[in-house]
């Protein structure tokens, strides 16, 4: 690697090069530069935090306060355990604060997840069937906060990869109108691309307030945004229907 001098008094570009190697690919020598030069990957490593996927979930609790002490979070997807890790202080899961109430983190994910204090994790594909029973059953109760941070492998077709990741958005939301609380909040990943209209008319239909939003951590040559949906009246509705009929 090499840093790669400027002119003019004497200043440098302190932007880390990475050289080509033998058997690396150019995309994957791209990608270890932007990490290399990345001011959140760098926080995310002072912090002790597991990826700069931290700083997301952060900067949206920051503006819009779903973590909150006493809260019950089911983080899904969520390796490396960077959403857990800003959840766990937040809710006041070891109970560090004696004089809040004590809230709960719950996540899952495909991959085995190294243990994160305050945090109880499950390795498991929730796409399988009884998946979700599994979950709630593990919850034992409703959740506050549903997170949905899953994501497809890519197949570097971006209209394939959208309609996968918004087929797992929408299975997470499945999840979410069983375990949320009323006034609950959902968060999720998706990727811009059109197909995710049917779900954000549903979105609409059963939170008071949606908002899609891209915290200033994401990069900007990314697709992906945040949906932030809070409020949940999915139970009220419920009973309006029923006593309806």
């Amino acid at each position: 690697m090499t840093e790669k001098p400027t002119s003019g008094r004497g200043s440098r570009d302190l932007r880390v090069r990475v050289k080509t190697a033998k058997g690396r690919k150019l995309s994957s020598t791209l990608w270890l530069e932007r990490q290399l030069n990345d001011p959140y990957v760098a926080r995310a490593k002072r912090e002790g935090y597991r990826g700069r996927a931290a700083f997301k979930i952060m900067e949206l609790d920051d503006k819009y306060g779903f973590f909150k002490p006493g809260a019950r979070v089911v983080d899904l997807g969520c390796a490396p355990g960077g959403w857990c890790q800003v959840a766990v202080p937040r809710v006041n899961a070891l109970g560090a604060n004696a004089k809040k109430p004590v809230g709960r983190v719950l996540g899952v994910d495909l991959q085995e997840v190294e243990p994160i204090p305050g945090a109880e994790l499950h390795q498991l594909d929730f796409l399988a069937d009884g998946a979700d029973d599994l979950v709630k059953g593990w919850l034992g109760g409703r959740a506050d906060v549903v997170l949905s941070d899953m994501a497809a492998a890519s197949s570097g077709h971006k209209p394939t990869d959208h309609l996968r990741i918004v087929a797992l958005v929408e299975a997470a939301l499945d999840f979410a109108f069983d375990v949320l609380e009323d006034g609950g909040t959902f968060v999720a990943k998706v990727l811009a691309g059109g197909a995710e209209n049917a779900m954000q008319q549903m979105l609409k239909q059963n939170f008071t307030k949606v908002a899609n939003v891209k915290p200033p951590s994401s990069r900007a040559d990314s697709s992906e945004k945040f949906v932030v949906a809070m409020g949940f009246r999915g139970r009220d509705r419920a009973a309006e229907e029923s006593a309806a009929d």
